[in-house]
């Protein structure tokens, strides 16, 4: 017996709000981590920072059709670059660093920068040593972190990660009686991270950091 054409409209009509829905959870999702998911995170526990692993957990960052497709060039060279994975990693290297600077720590800086940017930190951090002030760089709430780019350059990869973070830094000066400086901020700056395509270590350098808008 044939189908009423009634039925059929009905039948149409299910099928199309099915495949919208499905194409909205593809396409509809915002890059990296929203300001409504940071007021709900909990900080993540420590972990290697160049070679961050599954959490076990929901992942922090979403990424949308059109960022997947842009990264196409850098997948084609490095099939098992996970930009979702990488952006957790660089979230924790962005905490590690921070800290590591503020508080003076060469051992934990040197493996995670390049020459050069290392050279530019120890220069910040003798500076202050000569002043006598030792300083502190708390988290208020995990870093938003955000892909801007990753692509293949020669025989790097490269990576550019937008980070908005609120900070608390305490700076103690030189003088015991003097008074400790507590200051909040927020802070945003692209991070340029690097690493040679094809060598048996994995591992991302903070290349380059630069301000960004907030």
């Amino acid at each position: 017996m044939p189908v009423p054409v009634q039925v059929q409209i009905v039948i149409f009509a299910v099928i199309a709000a099915i495949v919208l829905f499905q194409l909205y959870n593809v396409l509809g999702k915002k890059v990296g981590r929203q300001p409504e998911e940071d007021a709900r995170a909990q900080p993540a526990a420590p972990a290697a920072p160049n070679a961050p692993a599954e959490s076990g957990g929901a992942r922090s960052s979403i990424l949308d059709a059109a960022t997947l497709a842009s990264i196409a060039g850098l997948k084609a060279r490095d099939p098992n670059f996970d930009p979702v994975r990488f952006l957790e990693g660089a979230r924790q290297a962005h905490e590690t660093i921070v800290r590591a600077y503020a508080s003076g720590d060469r051992e934990t800086l040197r493996p995670l920068l390049t020459p050069r940017v290392m050279e530019s930190f120890e220069a910040g951090i003798a500076a202050r040593e000569a002043r006598g002030e030792t300083e502190e760089a708390e988290f208020l709430h995990p870093a938003r972190a955000d892909l801007e780019l990753a692509t293949a350059e020669d025989n790097r990869a490269v990576a550019k990660v937008r980070f908005l973070a609120e900070l608390r830094n305490r700076v103690k000066p030189a003088e015991p009686a003097a008074e400790e400086q507590v200051e909040e901020r927020r802070v945003a700056e692209v991070w340029t991270f690097e690493r040679s395509l094809g060598a048996s270590d994995p591992n991302w350098l903070l290349a380059r950091t630069e301000p960004a808008s907030a």
